[in-house]
């Protein structure tokens, strides 16, 4: 598919079933399979590009990949893997590095180049290897590989500097069958890292405390092959949370778990979605998932409000490109924080081909900071023409090298984390409601 065209129509109505979280989840039980000798069975795994690309190094390293069908996946592991991830394949996918914990664990060595994916700024892999160090293994790096040795993991305290998603679950499988005990301080909390513990926890690993900042493992000896179901997946929920609240309408969404959207629909309420869960889905019997599905309706024009983005159980920056868009038609103005990467204001300038004026600069803040610190700008620029003027009236050079006029902050652009939005109603040939979005100047 080269482009989809996209026309105004109605408010949403309706019901659609959210899909499994392929990429986020299932990829990552997929390398986690490799430890577990025997076919692994993985439904409500959806086709997506990243799932090609795992399968792909998968097989590289021994394994064999089958898919029966569009939503089910078979890694059969039974052969005898060699720990080397190819680099055209690691290269092409971050969480290919996924396999790293698990060859480490089961094999006692991996080579594995080091990952591309996203260019969403730098995520480098310092506490991959911190962690793995710790549990005994010997890493360096040689020409963009990482070589990756030990005779046996041994259990340790780690403390992560940062509740990185890719080292908690790197560090959690590899764990799983370290020799010993294993804690994990300041993990991350997402519901992919749950989903993956309690996976690990039906092959027959001993996994506590998944989904709080502190998570502890005592390894096994080996793990066994199990059936395990993807759970759904919650950027597209969000998503679609975000489509009914530009658009409007009443929609439901089956399957999807409000608990994994929190804040995603504490700050629609805020702008004035409605946003309940429906009851609708898994039984409530004991050691099933809670009942799943929301419920989303948007009426008239929304709120402003602030977001800043933070690891989980915060803001998600993954919402945060689909969050701007609906703050540009709310009404009042919204200021945005990016948290967690750099480059994350890429997708900037497509909004402005659409219609938008977005600005990045700052920190720009609501009070006196940040009206000090335009105000003095402006007071500089006053004091620059004041100057001129003078110079002027002195038959002086009205080209002076010395007078020079600062830019004003709201003019700046560039790598900023902040983006204030002003919310107007203006039609767009591309988006029916996209409003100018600019920094809010003081009186």
């Amino acid at each position: 598919m080269d482009r989809l065209r996209v026309r105004p129509g109605e408010p949403l109505s309706g019901s659609v079933r959210v899909s499994g979280a392929t990429k986020n989840s299932g990829c990552k039980h997929m390398a986690a399979a490799l430890m577990a000798p025997g076919r692994t069975r993985l439904t409500n795994m959806p086709p997506v590009a990243d799932l090609e690309v795992m399968s792909d190094v998968l097989r590289a390293v021994g394994a064999s990949v089958e898919r029966p069908n569009d939503h089910e996946v078979i890694v059969d592991a039974s052969g005898d893997l060699h720990g080397e991830a190819p680099y055209d394949l690691v290269t092409r996918m971050r969480a290919s590095v996924n396999v790293l914990g698990p060859l480490l664990a089961r094999c006692g060595e991996a080579f594995v180049a080091m990952p591309g994916g996203d260019n969403i700024g730098s995520r480098k892999l310092d506490m991959h290897f911190r962690g793995l160090t710790d549990m005994g293994a010997e890493i360096e790096v040689v020409h963009g590989t990482i070589h990756a040795r030990c005779s046996r993991l041994t259990g340790a305290s780690i403390s992560l500097d940062f509740p990185s998603v890719g080292a908690t679950e790197n560090l959690l499988t590899a764990a799983a069958l370290a020799n010993g005990h294993t804690s994990i301080e300041n993990a991350a909390r997402e519901p992919e890292i749950t989903d993956l513990a309690a996976f690990l926890n039906r092959m027959g690993a001993h996994v506590t405390g998944a989904g709080t900042a502190f998570i502890e493992v005592d390894g096994v000896a080996e793990l066994e092959p199990v059936e395990a179901e993807i759970m759904p997946d919650r950027i597209e929920t969000g998503t679609f949370l975000m489509a009914c609240a530009i658009a409007g309408g009443d929609i439901t969404l089956e399957r999807a778990r409000l608990d994994h959207v929190e804040m995603v629909a504490r700050k629609l309420g805020d702008m004035g979605v409605k946003v309940t869960g429906t009851g609708v889905g898994v039984g409530s019997a004991e050691g099933d998932e809670p009942d799943t599905g929301i419920r989303v309706s948007a009426h008239g024009r929304l709120s402003a409000v602030d977001i800043s983005t933070l690891p989980h159980p915060g803001f998600a920056t993954d919402f945060m490109p689909l969050a701007m868009p609906v703050l540009a038609v709310a009404d009042g103005t919204s200021i945005v924080t990016e948290n967690v990467f750099d480059n994350r204001y890429s997708f900037v300038d497509e909004l402005n081909r659409m219609g938008a004026d977005i600005r990045t600069g700052g920190p720009p803040r609501r009070g006196a900071r940040h009206r000090t610190t335009l105000g003095r700008a402006r007071a500089r620029s006053r004091r620059a023409g004041r100057r001129r003027s003078r110079a002027r009236r002195a038959g002086g050079d009205r080209r002076n090298s010395d007078l020079r006029v600062p830019p004003h902050p709201a003019r700046l652009r560039g790598s900023s984390r902040h983006a204030a939005l002003t919310g107007r109603r203006r039609r767009s040939p591309l988006l029916t409601e996209l409003s100018t979005i600019t920094v809010p100047l003081p009186p």
